[in-house]
């Protein structure tokens, strides 16, 4: 039994990890999850999903009635507690992590990444992730300027505009070394085909 436990134990840590990062925007929420829990299927050997959710991030997905699915599709899952903690800028920074992929990020989330402004879990974690020269994808919930039309947990639409102010920290995000942005939850599954069958690490 013993050496059966270490076999697993000896598996578990080839394994690469991947932090997935949620914030308090319900747009593309539940088709980013499903595509998450695709991409763990497709990788279930060779990668590690560890979720963290900011404190928005974490009432977001009750209000959509996903924090059972999460927790039972995806093994660990961290709730912010405050910029430090849990410890995950320090963890990506000292190469634990494969990569940061926040999906999907506020207007607000994005535009302290752009600023510098490191007062959250996520926008923490971003910044010193390019400090260390370690990649960040990221997909913006308000990525082109314009009127969008999201679905509400009750699964009606609302229509939001997209404003020019808040697609100026996109730019100046898609700008930065290190900083990948993603249009939508499809080009994640890119992201993972890049990282773990073309051969790209750090």
């Amino acid at each position: 039994m013993e050496v059966v436990m270490e076999k697993r134990e000896e598996k578990r840590r080839k394994k690469r990890r991947v932090a997935w990062g949620i914030t308090g925007s319900g747009d593309r929420l539940v088709e980013t999850v499903e595509v998450m829990k695709e991409v763990k299927k497709r990788y279930q050997n060779e990668v590690d999903i560890i979720v963290y959710l900011s404190k928005a991030g974490d009432q977001v997905i009750k209000h959509y009635r996903l924090a059972n699915d999460l927790r039972e599709s995806f093994e660990r899952l961290w709730v912010e507690i405050n910029p430090n903690s849990p410890f995950l800028a320090g963890q990506l920074q000292t190469g634990k992590f494969e990569l940061l992929l926040i999906a999907p990020a506020t207007s607000n989330t994005v535009a302290k990444i752009s600023m510098g402004i490191a007062d959250s879990l996520l926008s923490n974690a971003a910044i010193m992730s390019l400090k260390a020269f370690f990649p960040v994808y990221i997909m913006p919930s308000d990525y082109k300027e314009g009127v969008i039309v999201t679905k509400l947990p009750n699964g009606r639409d609302l229509k939001l505009r997209i404003r020019k102010e808040d697609v100026e920290h996109v730019k100046k995000l898609a700008g930065m070394d290190d900083m990948f942005m993603l249009g939508n939850p499809e080009e994640i599954f890119q992201v993972f085909k890049k990282h773990f069958e073309l051969g790209e690490s750090q």
